[in-house]
């Protein structure tokens, strides 16, 4: 779980949208400070962007780069902090900004807050060093003594809330040696680099650490775990309150677990900082001590500011990885004893843990945060419940404050009964983790009953008492009304009627009001400027998916994006999925030709030589467009432009590339690995005949599948290290899609044996996630097009996995629609969401061509499923 998707929860029941758009009159919208309602002084300019609020004198000419201020302060404090800090500015004539209210303070703070940027409230930019040295000082006696938390980014002055780093001033982007966009900043020859902005104090080398700092550089290297009696192994999780280490107690040589606390950093719902729940996670367990499934404190102590926690070290597994490792619906066809056999042992399971929940609660104590993290089972099977750290006395008032997406209870459960809800989520979540479609509509509980109940031999009463106390109402059944139909309201499978059906919903959910976004999609949006208008994640990979499926054209939402982009927002990345070279090709697909010329050129006044080599961003989706244009336009300057892409391409998918195979290159597969290249290659092969093309998507093709392994039953997947992954973008699909055009020009029997694996790791019962890149749309959009033979491709193969997409079926507004990834809102992106779901069923049963820009239905194709509707879940 991706944790910091819940802070894009907050603004919409439906939707992800970013934190400082929450909606008027709502508690969090009220909470701006006095500080961000004030009228402009004069002489002075204001702006808001995102969650900052700036003020800078009109004439003042900052530097684009140079050491800046930060400025802490907690919820209590933070309005004082502010004013007097405004003040001090607005005295000085220096420009600063700051985060306008409590409740985006305290999201900046919040647990799973990014720990690069958690802290930061105030950012004052002095114009030159000496004046920095001069404001650095002036803070540091104004705010002495006041509390906030640590900016790890930063040098902390003293102990107070003052803090500083050598940065970016203005917005400016680079990429980074692994294709990534990130903040730069310029080096001494004005080439751009990425502005380190991690969790510990850099300076770039080029930069001299002014003398008034050195003492406090001296002070941070002294705070080291040097003393005390434990030697850390390894860290097993870190979250913005502080990490937890796996280490050894040197005196007795017992392994144990050490839990470490920030202050004022890692606030929960209710305020309360790490170092608050790291005691009341003490006293929890001081309290059960004794018991066989909780772990035993040891130890406390503090260094420096930060708080430890020293617990018995228990072996075992986490719960959530048991899925993975025996979950049957992970494969193509687990049979009845597979079946039989994993409902045993989840039933025991849960057996266990219920009679664990039973024995703290006998102590007075409520857990509050029951989840599959947070359950060990142990090497014998016994369980052991970990972090107690939101648990309470049973008697004590208050609700739940920390607590998993897929398990949180109702705000109306209270002490045991927030408990007794997460064991009824436990109950489905063994079976089908999909729970977290539970904070989209609580009436889904049913419908995901009805399919474990199809797929496993699982008593009925078991997972209708799941549902009754998940939905609170026993008499539901009795409505006569299937969940089914209330919750998916078309089946994908049943064309064109579930055409209509999505395409109204995405229609529905449609801000043309809106300037950064027409769709409301995934979290990546607000990532990149134009994240809202791109072909991965915005409008333009929405309307590609609507026009490609059949789906009537709307001419109003090809105006929003026209609008957008006859100036594209500054700093817009220059790739496929994520920028200007996607939002030109959708234009020309769509037949604004002037339009998308305008664009193109745009792209070519940028030099390509810093991106990465990959599809998503790099040099192989922009030489993809660069062809496609020149094809469609007879330009042979574009077709030039996209030769220079793929001789970049070549130098970055080979083997000895900075960051490539064997030395470490990040990530294989169809958009991030070398794949895209060999995309890029087969398609200029195809347009120029070049052999020595057709040769690197050799080479660039058996990179990637040289990172894949077999697992159970032969299927090939993308092996990261920790995990291996089947899906169409990082995964081993995407690599099956290339390497069924490239054995339509050249035998090869290594190709062959790989894509026969691939075709098999499309074929699992269970996803964990609809979309097209990284869930089931995307099997579909596989295993409808592949040119492969035998077991799994055909129509029955695919008509199962468009099946298998109502699993994560919901309604929105009466319409078939899909989430997102992590699945606690909906989607309706391309990559994501509902467009992508669309577009993979489109390119089965749609009447028209449809599938991947580039990648075209090949010549030899399987026959299609009929469409159809299949009753049932």
């Amino acid at each position: 779980m991706n944790k910091g998707y819940a802070v894009y929860c907050d603004a919409d029941p439906h939707f992800y949208d970013a934190p400082h758009r929450t909606a008027p009159g709502t508690a969090a919208a009220a909470s701006r400070y006095a500080a961000a309602t004030l009228p402009v002084p004069p002489g002075w300019h204001r702006s808001e962007s995102g969650d900052w609020l700036a003020l800078r004198p009109s004439a003042a000419e900052l530097p684009p780069q140079g050491w800046k201020i930060h400025v802490s302060a907690c919820l209590d404090n933070a309005e004082s902090v502010l004013e007097r800090v405004r003040l001090l500015c607005l005295e000085r004539g220096v420009a600063f900004k700051f985060v306008p209210s409590r409740y985006l303070l305290h999201q900046r703070n919040a647990k799973y807050a990014d720990r690069a940027g958690s802290g930061k409230f105030i950012t004052v930019y002095p114009a030159d060093e000496e004046r920095f040295e001069l404001l650095a000082g002036e803070l540091a006696a104004l705010l002495d003594g006041e509390p906030g938390p640590h900016i790890l980014s930063d040098l902390r002055l003293g102990d107070g809330p003052v803090h500083v780093r050598y940065g970016s001033f203005t917005r400016r982007n680079c990429y980074d040696e692994s294709g990534e966009l990130r903040p730069a900043i310029a080096d001494p020859g004005g080439r751009l680099v990425p502005d380190p902005r991690g969790p510990v104090f850099r300076v770039p080398d080029w930069v001299t650490v002014p003398d008034f700092l050195r003492p406090h550089v001296e002070a941070r290297a002294t705070v080291t775990l040097a003393g005390v009696p434990y030697a850390v192994e390894t860290a097993l999780h870190f979250s913005n309150g502080g990490g937890v280490y796996r280490a050894r107690d040197t005196r007795t040589d017992e392994l144990v677990v050490l839990k470490e606390a920030r202050p004022h950093a890692g606030l929960a719902a209710d305020g309360a900082d790490a170092v608050t729940r790291l005691h009341r996670e003490r006293r929890a367990l001081e309290r059960l001590s004794g018991l066989a499934c909780t772990p035993e404190v040891r130890d406390t102590f503090t260094v420096g500011d930060h708080h430890f926690l020293v617990l018995e070290h228990l072996d075992g597994k986490p719960l959530n990885t048991f899925f993975a490792r025996r979950h049957p619906l992970i494969e193509a066809d687990p049979g009845h004893g597979r079946l039989a056999e994993y409902t045993e042992w989840a039933l025991d399971v849960h057996s266990r843990v219920e009679r664990a929940i039973a024995r703290i609660h006998e102590r007075g104590v409520v857990f509050n945060d029951l989840h599959l993290f947070n359950v060990m089972v142990r090497e014998d099977g016994r369980v052991a419940l970990l972090d107690f750290e939101a648990a309470h006395h049973i008697g004590e008032p208050g609700r739940q404050t920390v607590a998993h997406p897929g398990f949180v209870a109702p705000g109306d459960r209270r002490g045991r009964a927030v408990d007794r809800y997460a064991l009824a989520c436990l109950r489905l979540a063994l079976f089908l983790p999909l729970t977290s479609l539970l904070a989209l509509d609580r009436g889904k509980a049913e419908h995901l009953a009805d399919v474990i109940a199809r797929q496993f031999p699982v008593p009925r009463a078991f997972l209708d008492a799941a549902v009754d106390e998940i939905a609170g109402a026993p008499a539901r059944r009795r409505s006569g009304r299937r969940s089914t139909e209330r919750l998916v309201p078309v089946e994908p499978g049943d064309w064109p009627r579930s055409r209509e059906s999505m395409a109204a919903a995405i229609r529905a959910a449609a801000t043309p009001s809106r300037d950064d976004r027409l769709f409301p999609g995934d979290i990546a949006q607000f990532a990149t400027p134009g994240g809202g208008l791109a072909f991965g994640h915005g409008a333009a990979g929405v309307l590609y998916a609507l026009a490609g499926s059949g789906a009537e054209r709307d001419e109003n939402e090809e105006q929003w994006l026209l609008e957008r982009t006859k100036e594209p927002p500054s700093g817009m990345p220059l790739g496929f999925h994520d920028g200007i070279a996607g939002v030109a090709w959708t234009l020309e697909y769509l037949g604004h030709r002037d339009r998308a010329r305008e664009v193109t050129r745009l792209l070519l006044d940028h030099p390509f030589e810093g991106l990465s080599a990959d599809l998503h961003s790099g040099t192989a989706g922009v030489g993809l467009v660069l062809d496609s244009l020149a094809a469609a336009t007879g330009d042979s300057a574009l077709h030039a432009a996209a030769l220079r892409c793929a001789e970049l391409s070549a130098r970055g998918t080979a083997a000895d590339a900075p960051g490539g195979h064997p030395a470490g290159r990040r990530r294989a597969g169809l958009l991030y690995g070398a794949t895209g290249s060999a995309l890029l290659f087969l398609r200029l092969y195809e347009r120029t005949g070049d052999t020595g093309l057709l040769d690197l998507a050799a080479a660039a093709l058996r990179e990637d599948l040289s990172r894949c392994v077999r697992g159970a039953g032969g299927a090939l997947q993308v092996d990261e290290g920790w995990r291996t992954m089947p899906y169409l973008g990082a995964g081993s699909v995407g690599i099956g899609m290339v390497l069924d055009d490239y054995l339509a020009h050249r035998g090869d029997e290594q190709f062959e044996r790989a894509r026969t694996g691939i075709v098999r790791a499309a074929q699992a019962m269970f996803y964990a996630q609809p979309g097209l890149y990284r869930g089931v749309a995307g099997m579909v959009l596989h295993l409808g097009r592949t040119t492969a033979t035998g077991p799994g491709t055909g129509p029955e193969a695919v008509r199962r996995q468009i099946h298998a997409l109502t699993w994560h079926a919901m309604s929105y507004r009466g319409r078939l629609a899909f989430p997102g990834e992590q699945m606690m809102r909906l989607s309706m992106d391309l990559s994501t969401g509902t467009a992508g779901c669309l577009l993979a069923v489109a390119s089965v049963h749609g009447d028209r061509t449809a599938g991947l820009p580039f990648l075209p239905p090949p010549r030899q194709q399987q026959p299609r499923p009929t469409s159809r509707s299949r009753k049932g879940p």
